[in-house]
């Protein structure tokens, strides 16, 4: 399964090396294939239990997959704005490329570097690759970029020290690396656009984004170094939860915010949350399918007799809560964009609060979360905090969030590029479900080596091929240009990547059928 894994992502970083074809598409492909050998490394070290840090078992490093996310989607990001001549993001897709490949290159030094014997040939591919990329670096960044790209590799570092300490079993090394990795970018961001604030540049949505994921992370990091001194589940420590995070929240995160925008945050958020009638409505039915899925939950826990306590929900059951995001998701995608862009940053801060209530047994529903959310538990959820519906929500929204606007004509690219923000919606929302559904219930033929089915695959291919009519007739402004046979070759490909991989399937599909149509 790993080597079929490996060839799908080479096939990918092949597909946009094709399509792109300058220096840094090249330095992709140099650290894909260090990647895929130092791989085996950290495979050994994790079976050997020598890995510095203690990650999430049942599953591989998945450093290959990790490693080519940001990368590739920096050169696909740097290509699609150069084409509409707008050298901001051009530059910022270089520079986003450049970070992706210093920090994969920094995973592989690590294990190279506690791997004995030491591998002699993988020592001398990884410094190859690594020179043509650090050269590559050199001849394209200006030193702001330079100490840019070098910034966020410091907070990397710092950030995955504290976290995967304070949180073993929660990631595989290629999980830290996509997870820390963003958040570590977009930590470096905030910090930069804070000290170079030009009023008037700049969309306040985005600042929105890049406020609300730090002071949430920032908020978990300081009441886990906190509750490492103090008990989380008296009522004195919940009291003092509940009020340092209002302090936190308007002392020092609503003037982050207001500084960025130059208006009050809240006033400027209900704002835009009511400012036309389609708004009201999509929120009012936003606010039902929400209800619905708190309806599954109570539901499904009334069903658990007092004498099946280890009872879990079937596959099926934790499906109905992806049909439930891509009702949530396709209307928002078809009538009002940037709603849904500020809609999902507000679910994934409630998420994070919510989970930080569960993991810390803040009264008065710390207890009551942990009992309802057991019964959604998978082997996935082997660490402390329970990740998955959080992974669930970044899938079907970092389309929605890192889809260039201001390098897309209309609000739109042309081609294949036009279903970009769909990527969510048709790798997770219905390739995913339909092959987990169908592959479960009908499926006989399994894939060597895995536990998924030949069945699940083509049918989850055929279901997204589907979807993708069905967007062509309700949404006006998709208009492919005749490019079917990329857009069916990106699906089968990100298709069988999902039936091969075993890594957090919700996040990394979207990204890769994401780069795959932007390319």
């Amino acid at each position: 399964p790993v080597l079929v894994e490996s060839v799908l992502v080479l096939a990918v970083a092949l597909a946009v090396h094709a399509a792109v074809w300058d220096r840094f598409s090249w330095c992709a492909l140099a650290l894909a294939l260090q990647a895929f050998y130092v791989q085996f490394k950290w495979d050994q070290l994790l079976q050997l239990g020598r890995a510095v840090f203690r990650f999430r078992g049942a599953a591989n490093s998945g450093l290959l997959p990790a490693s080519m996310v940001m990368p590739l989607l920096g050169v696909v990001m740097k290509e699609r704005c150069r084409a509409a001549g707008v050298v901001y993001f051009e530059r910022l897709g270089v520079v986003v490329a450049s970070t992706g490949m210093l920090l994969a290159l920094f995973l592989s030094v690590l294990a190279v570097g506690i791997t004995k014997p030491v591998p002699t040939n993988t020592c001398v591919l990884t410094g190859v690759a690594g020179s043509v990329i650090i050269y590559t670096m050199k001849h394209s960044l200006t030193v702001s970029e330079v100490i840019e790209v070098l910034e966020v590799l410091l907070i990397f570092v710092y950030l995955s020290m504290i976290l995967l300490y304070l949180l073993p079993r929660c990631f595989t090394p290629g999980e830290a690396l996509l997870v820390l990795g963003g958040v570590s970018f977009v930590l470096n961001q905030l910090i930069k656009r804070s000290l170079n604030v030009v009023e008037g540049r700049g969309d306040p949505i985005d600042f929105f984004l890049l406020v609300a994921v730090v002071g949430v992370i920032l908020l978990g990091l300081f009441f886990t170094v906190l509750f490492l001194f103090m008990d989380s589940g008296t009522w004195i420590s919940s009291m003092f939860f509940h009020m340092m995070t209002a302090v936190l929240g308007l002392g020092v995160i609503m003037p982050w915010l207001y500084r960025l925008i130059h208006r009050n945050p809240l006033f400027w958020l209900l704002q835009f949350l009511f400012q036309t009638q389609t708004r009201l409505y999509l929120l009012v039915y936003w606010t039902f399918l929400a209800a619905s899925a708190c309806g599954v939950v109570f539901y499904q826990n009334t069903k658990r007799s007092s004498e099946s306590k280890k009872h879990q929900a079937s596959t099926i059951t934790r499906k109905y809560f992806h049909f439930i995001v891509v009702a949530t998701y396709v209307p928002g995608l078809i009538y009002d964009r940037q709603l849904l862009y500020v809609a999902a940053v507000l679910c994934l801060a409630v998420f994070l609060f919510l989970e930080y209530v569960r993991y810390f047994r803040i009264k008065p529903f710390g207890q009551t979360l942990r009992h309802l959310l057991s019964l959604f538990l998978d082997e996935r959820d082997s660490g402390p905090l329970i990740l998955t519906h959080i992974y669930l929500l970044l899938g079907m929204s970092l389309p929605v969030w890192l889809f260039p606007r201001s390098c897309a004509p209309k609000g739109t690219l042309p081609g294949a590029g036009a279903l970009a923000p769909y990527s969510g919606v048709l790798a997770v929302g219905v390739g995913d479900t339909i092959a987990s559904v169908f592959g479960s219930t009908m499926g006989e033929i399994k894939w060597p080596g895995t536990k998924k089915t030949f069945e699940g695959t083509m049918t989850a291919i055929f279901a997204q091929i589907i979807a993708v009519a069905l967007i062509l007739i309700f949404d006006s402004s998709v208009n492919l240009n005749s490019s079917y046979a990329w857009i069916l070759a990106s699906v089968s490909l990100v298709s069988l990547l999902e039936a091969y991989t075993t890594q957090i399937d919700n996040l990394l599909l979207p990204l890769y059928l994401q780069i795959m149509l932007m390319a």
